[in-house]
């Protein structure tokens, strides 16, 4: 049984609230997060097996009807993926710092589970919308080349979709800068 996750935005908090309860009460998932985002969007992010993560998000897409921005699923997501959605990371040490900045939500998940599978790398955070005018963003650290290869593999995701606003590469961060992300 694969691990996935699925998530579906809405441009419509009374609705993305009705939709979410719906998604979790028809099929055998669980609530990662769920709530408002800015600018006045809500999201419902879930997690289960592959079957159940697509009928889920399937449900919240109908239900969603004309307050749908966007929706995915991702089949066998990395398990690090969770733990940057909720800011709960802290790696051993800060290497390369690599940042991603997203348009979407929905393509940030998708861009940040490409980067931490395109090579060694930690996640610190994955930010989505709140305090960021409805944009998201990554941080994730490792060695320059696996930083580098991270980026590469997340802005394909980001670019495909016409979503990227922007990403960069820090060889050696200032440890004052890195107290201030932790």
């Amino acid at each position: 049984m694969l691990k996935a996750i699925g998530m579906v935005e809405f441009t419509s908090i009374a609705r993305g609230i009705y939709a979410a309860d719906q998604m979790v009460k028809i099929s055998h998932v669980e609530i990662v997060t769920a709530g408002s985002t800015c600018p006045g969007k809500y999201i419902a992010i879930v997690d289960g097996d592959v079957a159940a993560v697509k009928d889920s998000v399937d449900i919240g897409e109908r239900l969603a009807g004309e307050f749908l921005v966007d929706s995915i699923v991702i089949p066998n997501v990395s398990p690090a993926v969770f733990p940057a959605i909720t800011g709960a990371t802290v790696p051993d040490e800060i290497q390369a710092l690599g940042i991603m900045e997203s348009f979407s939500l929905s393509t940030m998940i998708a861009a940040a589970d490409a980067i931490l599978k395109a090579a060694e790398l930690q996640p610190l955070e994955l930010r989505l919308g709140n305090g960021l005018g409805g944009k998201s963003f990554f941080t994730f650290t490792g060695d320059v080349a696996a930083v580098e290869a991270g980026i590469g593999a997340g802005k394909a995701i980001a670019e495909e979709k016409g979503l990227l606003v922007n990403a960069e590469v820090i060889p050696s961060p200032s440890d004052i800068l890195v107290a201030s992300l932790l």
